[in-house]
């Protein structure tokens, strides 16, 4: 159990029971992000999935001596709660107070509204972080991930999801406020650059980028979708309904769970999803 006091002297607790920072800065991130995605994350199969993918993974690699994971840039808290539910120590860290609030309301306990800059962590005082979905909204993720790394204990474990393939690019990822689409050897490269050692890494949701590229790319290349149409760019394509699709999704998905949790990694998907550890 972490102290937030001796981590960081730039923190102030509010009567809400949140964490919050003495200074801001601008995010690349929807100011209606968060309130959007929390009312699709819990009927979603893609945000279903992805926890299942990442807790797979942290059990496959957990923190060292089971210490806390810093959820940075964790939203509305709906990866922090599966963290929390799965037994893990976790606080979450988002500049969004519309975010923090909601994750307090799914029983978040831990939360600092702050980034991990204002946050003024210590150096080497995050034994654990995760930026799921975070390091394509920063316009420069080699100097990000090189400050996460300072602010991590020797041998931490970071862990990450970014969303892949620059090809798949479409609306979505501009509406988003994404600055690229990667690799697993594009991010693996920044990772190792910034001072990381790659522990694992692989690709997740095998069956999406045909559907990605047919449905949202090529129709953005060929100038179909010309609005923002923000609900559909950030929730459409999230939640499929009727028992059958549910059952055909699981079988489908179910396969990269058992793959996760050998860590056997996969070749090909919507997602990477890795492992890096502080040299």
């Amino acid at each position: 159990m972490v102290n937030i006091k001796s981590i960081s002297n730039g923190l102030k607790l509010g009567d809400n029971g949140i964490w919050i920072s003495k200074n801001t800065e601008p995010i690349s991130y929807p100011s209606d992000g968060n309130e959007i995605s929390f009312f699709i994350e819990d009927k979603s199969f893609w945000f279903k999935h992805r926890n299942n993918c990442i807790v797979s993974i942290i059990n496959a690699y957990p923190p060292p001596n089971n210490e806390t994971i810093f959820d940075i840039g964790g939203g509305n808290g709906f990866v922090s709660r599966g963290l929390v539910n799965s037994g893990f120590d976790v606080v979450l860290v988002d500049p969004s107070i519309t975010g923090s609030l909601r994750a307090k309301s799914r029983g978040i306990t831990k939360i600092i509204c702050a980034t991990a800059n204002t946050a003024t962590f210590k150096q080497h005082s995050l034994p654990a972080v995760g930026l799921f979905d975070v390091i394509e909204h920063i316009e420069n993720d080699l100097d990000l991930l090189k400050s996460i790394k300072g602010l991590m204990k020797n041998e931490g474990y970071l862990y990450v999801t970014v969303p892949s393939y620059p090809f798949l690019w479409s609306k979505k990822d501009d509406v988003a406020g994404h600055y690229r689409r990667y690799t697993l050897k594009n991010i693996s490269d920044v990772l190792k650059s910034a001072g990381f050692r790659v522990v694992f890494s692989s690709y997740i949701f095998r069956f999406l980028p045909i559907f990605v590229f047919l449905l949202r790319t090529l129709p953005y290349r060929l100038g179909i979708i010309k609005g923002e149409r923000k609900n559909d760019n950030i929730s459409g394509g999230h939640i499929f309904k009727g028992a059958i699709t549910e059952k055909i999704l699981n079988m489908i998905l179910q396969p990269e769970i058992k793959n996760l949790k050998n860590k056997k990694p996969m070749m090909f998907g919507s997602s990477c999803l890795l492992v890096a550890k502080t040299l």
